[in-house]
């Protein structure tokens, strides 16, 4: 996670006992303006989608992912402890079983520009093993100067129970910011696009897994933060 809490947060402990959970503060959802919906959207291997009707530079995503079959999942490997390793070895382009499936934020039409927030499943000893990462690798055609990390965390939920995941991201030009599973793992990431900005910014839902996936999205425009009050 990066260093940065670009967006206000409020913090608690999970029912559990086992780890604080983040969400953004109910405040920021006043900001938010015209919205689009996709509902029981199918993406089917190498699939991506755009979510159009909305301002993709400054945007609140939504997303429910169903997954109807675990049995794809990849082997997950004990040695894989460091979840940013991880994510940088196994990246959105390369293909899983089940995943990586996600958005392409802050990304250029043709997507020489993107920055992909993403889930991949692994098959673990006792139960399957989520990993969610930000890879700024694509964020930017710059090439000098920018610090473009990947970075990731595991998130702690059953899959085999619900069959289900939450995405929750959060746009603001220059910050992508992510919840996954109801705020079990957050990730800032700072982004620097060149082509991907403004109006010319896009916004797709993706899937680059063999196994077919199903996104409810909801996204909205949203407005600056000095309206919050208003």
């Amino acid at each position: 996670m990066a260093l940065s809490q670009a967006i206000p947060r409020k913090v608690w402990l999970d029912p559990s006992g086992k780890q604080l959970l983040q969400w953004p503060i109910e405040e920021i959802e006043t900001l938010r303006g015209q919205k689009v919906q996709l509902s029981n959207q199918e993406l089917k291997s190498g699939e991506h989608i755009e979510v159009k009707g909305i301002t993709a530079a400054q945007a609140d995503v939504d997303i429910t992912f169903s997954i109807p079959n675990l049995d794809k999942a990849e082997p997950f490997d004990p040695s894989w402890t460091n979840a940013q390793d991880l994510c940088g070895l196994k990246g959105s382009t390369v293909q899983g079983g089940v995943g990586p499936f996600g958005l392409l934020t802050l990304a250029s039409e043709k997507l020489e520009e993107y920055t992909p927030v993403f889930f991949r499943v692994f098959t673990g000893l006792y139960k399957h093993v989520v990993l969610l990462c930000s890879d700024s690798g694509s964020s930017s055609l710059r090439k000098e100067g920018l610090y473009k990390p990947s970075f990731a965390g595991f998130v702690d939920v059953d899959l085999d129970d619900t069959y289900k995941i939450s995405l929750r991201t959060l746009i603001d030009h220059s910050v992508v910011e992510s919840f996954g599973a109801g705020g079990k793992t957050c990730i800032t990431s700072r982004v620097y696009p060149y082509v991907a900005v403004f109006d010319d910014a896009h916004l797709f839902v993706f899937n680059n897994g063999t196994e077919t996936i199903t996104a409810d999205v909801e996204a909205w425009s949203m407005a600056k933060p000095d309206k919050m009050n208003n």
